[in-house]
């Protein structure tokens, strides 16, 4: 993103609070009244910009909607209570009885759980494609209503051609929807890429503390519109204002958080691929990953996730491997300050008809990280010693 859009973004600050305070006020009042009925009336039909009822609208979460649509490069945006609240809606939005989705493979988990487990209640059907294959991707798409990209892949990481998908969706009619989450709206701006709807599990990078769980979909004044309209208002997945002033707090450092993940997690992903115990780095980032080329094209820089497989005769070293890491905290979740692994091998443990992990063939030698922003000399060391107890099982 160049700096001058992200000085701006910065300076957006904050229809400057009262007093001269430097952070913006919070709104936490759940609605808001009105002196006349005449004003009442003109906020009701949409004539004024007067709140009404925090579930709708809040000045709090209008802040930073304003500031992720301006990351985006979007009209509008509409922030959510969570991520899969976000995700969700704007899925249901686009579609009807009959409708069918084209989504890439290894998707979100219970992005994967939404389109396999509730939407053929009502008649929607998922056709799931790998998202390095192009031409497959484009062969799928002829009748579809909805194409679904995640760049990359969870877990697995894997890139989309993002812009020639897009282009051939529009060309149909098809609306794209794409997660943003990994690489922030620093480092890929899928809306210039020719993407409708970018999604964000805002829980991540752009809180970026640990403290928040959120959800944000950035697009056109109509898109967003049309989300709001139905699908924000009666499921009821709204945002809080003190979550929203935090997450606006989070992107003011958004831009240097994300430029020291993604040094650390570039020297992280170079010192496995040098391991003996490592059978391949899963990171686009590297020169040396299958896709470098198109990542280059897309991206203008990487997150601190990665993962990387053992080698095979090592899978039962796994276990004493997290249990040996001391700065690699193990957990769900990823984007704050803090290091963090999680072994795809517990993932199997879920239950339930469907397991993204299990379905989708992702190796139980897979172990994901997220590089926080600790000492990069420091988390390689830990690596270093944590690595040797793969081979002492």
């Amino acid at each position: 993103m160049p700096d001058d859009k992200i000085a701006t973004l910065l300076a957006l600050d904050e229809d400057r609070a009262p007093f001269g305070a430097m952070a913006p006020a919070i709104h936490q009042t759940s609605l808001f009244t009105f002196d006349r009925y005449e004003d009442f009336v003109a906020a009701v039909e949409g004539a004024s910009d007067h709140f009404i009822y925090t579930r709708g609208r809040n000045p709090t979460v209008d802040l930073f909607e304003r500031k992720v649509a301006e990351l985006e490069g979007a009209e509008a945006a509409r922030a959510f209570a969570s991520g899969m609240g976000a995700i969700s809606s704007t899925i249901l939005a686009q579609l009807e009885a009959g409708d069918r989705v084209v989504c890439l493979r290894n998707v979100y988990p219970d992005t994967y759980k939404l389109l396999t487990q509730f939407l053929p209640r009502f008649g929607v059907h998922t056709t799931f494609v790998d998202g390095t294959d192009t031409d497959a991707l484009l062969g799928a798409l002829d009748g579809a209503k909805l194409l679904y990209l995640e760049n990359p892949s969870s877990l697995t990481f894997d890139l989309q051609d993002v812009r020639t998908l897009a282009g051939a969706a529009r060309e149909r009619d098809i609306v794209t929807i794409l997660d943003n989450s990994w690489a922030s709206p620093i480092f890929q701006q899928p809306i210039a890429l020719g993407v409708d709807l970018v999604v964000h599990s805002a829980s991540k990078y752009l809180s970026g503390h640990s403290d928040v769980v959120a959800g944000v979909v950035a697009g056109s004044s109509a898109s967003i519109a049309r989300i709001s309209g139905l699908e924000y208002a009666v499921l009821g997945a709204k945002l809080s204002p003190f979550d929203a002033w935090l997450l606006a707090r989070g992107l003011r450092t958004l831009p240097l958080r994300m430029a020291q993940h993604y040094e650390n997690a570039l020297r992280v992903a170079t010192f496995l691929e040098a391991q003996p115990q490592v059978a391949r780095v899963r990171y686009p980032a590297l020169p040396s990953h299958p896709q470098h080329e198109l990542f280059r094209r897309q991206f203008s820089g990487g997150s601190g996730l990665l993962s990387f497989e053992v080698r095979p005769d090592l899978e039962s070293g796994v276990p004493p491997f997290a249990n040996a890491l001391r700065l690699f905290h193990l957990g769900v979740s990823w984007g704050g300050y803090d290091s963090l692994a999680y072994p795809a091998a517990i993932g199997y443990s879920s239950g339930g008809p469907t397991n993204a992990i299990r379905d989708f063939g992702v190796p139980r030698t897979l172990i994901r990280l997220h590089v926080g922003l600790e000492d990069a000399d420091d988390l390689i060391d830990d690596l270093q010693r944590s690595l040797a107890a793969l081979e002492r099982t």
